[in-house]
């Protein structure tokens, strides 16, 4: 009987064993690795110029977090496949597992909450940029509360991090929501709305492309200032998120991601025609 209950004691404790091992040897996978197996590493990518572009026409992405996006997968070793989506939902979409990282996601506490950072590739600020011809715009106008008045409109891109900022800003102006960059542009030059809101590198092209009548107002205390980087799965390790790290860190430390924006901010401007 004692004998019995031994080798059932032997045998349960080789089969736990058994059972540890397989459990560490899946846990020792890390999620890079399943990104390997898959043979290739999808991004989920918003339009935001100069950080994610995309052709109509061909379908093809470009901007510098777009080129990230590739970098990283060549460092993989696996082929990168740009996955379409929107601000409102670019969230959503990694939560969902619709892709494994998403591009250009500015990190704040509430998208903390609900996914993981790697460590930013550039500091994002938000600027206003108006008609200098507009009457409604003081010519003195240093903070959002100067521009803040009943009558004012400001455009800006749905879902994104600046439309959370101005929303929490204004009281008394207008908010006009618009799912693009690009709708948001064509309703300041159509004067339907009187400030774009938006990041300051964005703006920058759009005034460098309409130097005659465009102008910026970057407020003061800052709107927001954050980092870009890129969105990972909320339940992955530290050494998979050390890994995306460690490539961004080399790329912002050897100027490689100065130059993918010099070369994003040159596509946009030819584009324009500049």
């Amino acid at each position: 009987m004692l004998k019995t209950f031994s080798k059932a004691l032997g045998l349960a404790a080789v089969v736990a064993m058994g059972v540890a091992g397989a459990a560490s040897a899946q846990e020792g996978e890390g999620y890079w690795q399943q990104v390997q197996a898959a043979g290739k590493l999808r991004c989920g990518a918003a339009v935001a110029p100069p950080y994610v572009m995309r052709d109509p026409a061909t379908g093809a992405y470009s901007g510098f977090f777009a080129d990230l996006c590739r970098d990283f997968a060549a460092a993989l070793e696996v082929e990168p496949e740009f996955v379409d989506t929107t601000w409102d939902n670019i969230v959503a979409g990694l939560q969902a597992g619709k892709w494994d990282m998403s591009l250009a996601l500015n990190r704040t506490p509430a998208r903390a909450m609900a996914v993981q950072f790697s460590v930013p590739a550039m500091e994002y600020q938000i600027s206003l940029v108006y008609n200098k011809e507009n009457p409604k715009i003081p010519a003195d106008a240093v903070s959002v509360a100067d521009v803040d008045v009943a009558g004012v409109t400001m455009a800006v891109m749905s879902g994104t991090a600046q439309d959370k900022a101005i929303s929490g800003a204004v009281k008394n102006a207008t908010v006009l929501r618009l799912p693009s960059a690009d709708e948001t542009r064509l309703a300041l030059q159509s004067r339907r709305a009187d400030v774009v809101v938006d990041a300051s590198d964005t703006n920058l092209l759009f005034t460098q492309a309409n130097p005659d009548w465009s102008a910026t107002l970057n407020p003061e205390p800052a709107l927001a200032k954050q980092g870009v980087a890129f969105g990972l799965p909320h339940g992955l390790s530290a050494a998979d998120v050390a890994v995306v790290d460690i490539f961004l860190e080399e790329k912002v430390a050897t100027g490689a991601v100065d130059a993918l924006i010099a070369k994003a901010a040159d596509e946009v401007l030819a584009a324009a025609g500049q």
